[in-house]
């Protein structure tokens, strides 16, 4: 079985590719390329990512009834994905640049949130053919795919600016070649078992809700996903504005997601042999101190800043890894619709994104934060503040929930 393993690695890059890094760079890219506004960008993001979330349940709906033509909707879904992302960064918007940029992204996460739920659901049936603990073994192969994935997205686009003059165009050509060879490797993995013909939405998510250790993952991982939501919304304003680095983004971004694939197998072997919960507590706290450093930089800080990429990349390692694998092992023991499910693990992830987005950028600029311009230290201060200041609380309080979860719950409430 591990043969098939390398097109999961590939797929889950593919995904990756067009999740967080488009996050990174798609504000500041039609900031600086049309003069979008920060307010006016952080509305229109938060509106995108509300939607996104909205419609996360109905998508894991729509994979579990299109679960027999799975290759199908997976290949159509990856064509809508490539086009979108050629659209928001190769074309001249033919409209005014702020509704251009809605109606790509919002295509471009449509068809990454179908993909997504139907990878992960795929994922619970393949790991129950890997023997013992198969769930922990497939969350290695994929999220360390998946940031490499990361790592590639997130640096090209500043790579690609030393030998060519679009570089974001040429980013879009690179995207759809991986999408190509990642479907093409993938086709024969997608099982496709029969469904029920109009499966019952209410029916297919009332077992993960009604599940009290399902709930609690639900509630971790919106709170252990909001600090990530946080910085990548801000990193590329914090190395430019509060450090005074411009041109070390792509750099530091390549060594932050670089130590997070890299430490992927390394949290997954830990976890099999000292278990997921101790594993990623000590993760978490790694995290926390990473962000409680960021708290004291100033202008010039690259190697400090540089070593924090490096400690918080691995921390976001054991978040990617863990957290979905142990998602995964309860849907087996319960026996979940796994589409279903991971629709409202989508939801909760991207909750936190659209909460980032609704309050942080509009937060900077009445703070008078101006993106590369000249600020005074008190927007400064702000900046920092949030980029930091922010995910440690939340880290805080994921660390006290996820503490207090007994992770060998039974099947069933006692009578």
């Amino acid at each position: 079985m591990t043969t098939r393993l390398p097109a999961w690695s590939l797929f889950a890059a593919l995904i990756a590719m067009a999740g967080l890094p488009i996050y990174i760079h798609a504000p500041k890219f039609f900031v600086d390329t049309y003069g979008t506004s920060l307010a006016a960008m952080g509305l229109t993001l938060a509106a995108l990512r509300l939607i996104d979330v909205v419609q996360d349940p109905l998508l894991g709906w729509l994979a579990e009834a299109t679960r027999p033509r799975r290759r199908l909707t997976i290949a159509i879904a990856t064509t809508l994905m490539a086009a979108s992302l050629w659209g928001l960064f190769a074309v001249t918007p033919p409209m005014p640049p702020l509704l251009w940029f809605a109606l790509t992204l919002a295509v471009l996460f449509s068809a990454f949130s179908y993909l997504t739920i139907c990878f992960y659901a795929e994922g619970v049936s393949k790991a129950q053919t890997l023997g013992g603990q198969g769930h922990i073994r497939l969350a290695g192969w994929r999220e360390g795919g998946s940031l490499l994935g990361v790592c590639l997205a997130a640096t090209a686009p500043v790579a690609l600016a030393f030998v060519s003059t679009q570089p974001f165009t040429a980013f879009a050509l690179i995207f759809a070649a991986v999408a190509l060879i990642a479907t093409l490797a993938m086709h024969r993995e997608w099982q496709g078992t029969p469904a029920d013909p109009t499966p019952n939405p209410l029916d297919l998510f009332r077992p993960v809700l009604a599940d009290p250790l399902s709930r609690r993952l639900l509630l971790i991982a919106l709170l252990n996903a909001s600090p990530v939501a946080v910085t990548s919304t801000l990193f590329l304003f914090f190395v430019e504005s509060r450090l005074s680095l411009p041109g070390w983004e792509g750099p530091l971004l390549l060594l932050f997601f670089l130590a997070a694939a890299a430490s992927t197998p390394v949290w997954s072997l830990l976890a099999r042999r000292h278990g997921p919960r101790p594993v990623l507590l000590g993760a978490m706290m790694l995290a926390i101190a990473s962000f409680l450093w960021t708290l004291t930089l100033g202008t010039g800080d690259l190697i400090p800043f540089a070593l924090i990429c490096i400690a918080s990349g691995v921390a976001l390692g054991a978040d990617l890894t863990l957290l979905p694998a142990i998602f995964a092992q309860r849907l087996a023991q319960t026996g979940t619709s796994e589409a279903a499910a991971f629709g409202l693990w989508s939801f909760v992830s991207k909750l936190s994104l659209a909460l980032a987005a609704l309050t942080i950028l509009p937060s900077l600029q009445a703070a008078g934060f101006q993106p590369g311009q000249t600020n005074p230290e008190s927007a400064l201060a702000t900046l920092t503040l949030i980029y930091a200041g922010l995910p440690c609380v939340l880290k805080l309080t994921a660390i006290a929930l996820l503490a207090r979860t007994k992770l060998t719950m039974p099947l069933k409430d006692p009578a």
